[in-house]
């Protein structure tokens, strides 16, 4: 059985977040893919089924369990489609719970995917263990349908925090990320520190995501987080047009414009690592 890694959110390799992606043409066993997740060990295994050239049905597999959403593994199996599966230049996701996710490439190879929305709503009541794991002074914490959404003051203390993954990991399935507007840093060496990846440009807004629940403590690059974090953004600074950073390790850009009818449009790069054959 065919199996690719790709590097997602990212033109550069072992930067942006790797998600392994295998086509079928029929689902596996649920055991046997969430066994093959836990072998790979990467924030997702996508797993997607072919309908026909141009629809596909998809679903994405933490080393620990099955989630409902994952933008790199979606942004992961589109660059392999379009580079071995289809000629065409749009493609259909078939989602469970979440309805169509329909995806472009264009002609420099960036892929464009329509999500819905999932917007983040300002909480008040949000649990303590929440505040006693983050180290930081923040200004408001939110929650959208996938974590808690909070916004710090500052993208140095977005970078500085080294939250306590076992308290973390107490909210169980409701998982966390931070967030700050690039533009509260005025263009001094904090820009300067999270832009290195990025060739020079300017972050609308940069963040962290953290899901030791799923047996991710820090993911690399996020994108079903940014359906919450960019409308959120979006409405504070006024903009249609985001581009945002996520500041792990790795790093990765994520392009993101806000359309009708409650749907994001989140972009982005990836790179192929590996390509292998698996034995189940």
């Amino acid at each position: 059985m065919k199996m690719y890694q790709v590097d997602a959110f990212t033109q550069q390799l072992f930067k942006g977040n790797p998600a392994a992606v295998i086509v079928l043409d029929y689902w596996l066993e649920d055991a046997a893919m969430q066994q093959i997740a836990s072998e790979n060990n990467l924030s997702e295994t996508a797993f997607v089924k072919i309908s026909d050239a141009s629809n596909y049905e998809i679903r994405w597999f933490t080393p620990t369990t099955e989630v409902d959403f994952c933008g790199h593994a979606t942004l992961a199996s589109s660059f392999v489609i379009f580079k071995d599966f289809t000629d065409a230049q749009t493609i259909q996701f078939h989602v469970k719970k979440l309805g169509i996710f329909t995806v472009k490439q264009a002609a420099d190879g960036k892929i464009q995917m329509n999500f819905p929305i999932r917007r983040a709503i300002a909480v008040a009541d949000y649990p303590e263990i929440l505040k006693q794991a983050l180290t930081k002074p923040f200004k408001q914490v939110y929650l959208n349908a996938q974590a808690y959404i909070v916004e710090y003051e500052t993208v140095q203390d977005v970078l500085d925090e080294q939250p306590n993954f076992e308290l973390l990991k107490q909210l169980g399935q409701i998982r966390t990320a931070i967030t700050a507007s690039a533009q509260n840093a005025q263009n001094d060496a904090v820009c300067t520190d999270v832009a290195i990846t990025a060739l020079g440009q300017q972050y609308d807004c940069v963040s962290r995501y953290f899901a030791p629940a799923n047996g991710i403590n820090e993911d690399p690059v996020t994108g079903s987080i940014h359906t919450g974090i960019v409308p959120l953004w979006a409405d504070k600074l006024a903009k249609a047009e985001l581009t945002a950073y996520q500041a792990s390790a790795r790093g990765g850009e994520l392009y993101c414009k806000i359309l009708d009818n409650e749907r994001i449009e989140i972009s982005g790069y990836a790179q192929l690592y590996m390509q292998a054959e698996i034995f189940i």
